[in-house]
């Protein structure tokens, strides 16, 4: 009997503590566009007038359906030695929900980030990655 509810106990245990999933949102750059034999070669350096593919992984459904992306230009005479260099409002198709994808083109080398917030909380960034243009 002893043996049967040990055994009881370490399955709910091991249940338990081994089912979580931890995934954040992440952006993910590429030279090339994203297809499944690339998606797992992450650039981020880049030459100006290049187009930037990037992917934005979304482990949980937005509900509003929208995303606000933003880059950042660091170390420029903007606010605090950061100006807002471009942005974009995505609306998510309903077989797209976990992931978003698209290029930009930028002609001003420097260092960059790239800002992702949900429209269900704008206060709050969903996911940030830095990425150069030379």
């Amino acid at each position: 009997m002893k043996k049967l509810i040990l055994y009881i106990l370490a399955m709910v245990t091991i249940l338990t503590t081994t089912a979580c999933s931890n995934t954040k949102p992440m952006i993910l750059f590429n030279k090339n566009h994203i297809t499944v034999e690339t998606v797992m070669s992450n650039d981020t350096v880049f030459t100006r007038g290049e187009r930037i593919y990037y992917l934005i992984l979304l482990p949980k459904k937005v509900q509003t359906h929208n995303i606000y992306i933003q880059i950042i230009k660091k170390g420029s005479a903007g606010r605090l030695g950061y100006e807002l260099f471009w942005t974009h409002n995505a609306r998510l198709k309903e077989e797209q929900m976990y992931y978003y994808d698209d290029y930009v083109v930028l002609n001003q080398p420097g260092s960059y980030v790239m800002v992702v917030y949900s429209k269900d909380n704008p206060q709050k960034p969903l996911t940030m990655s830095p990425f150069i243009v030379q």
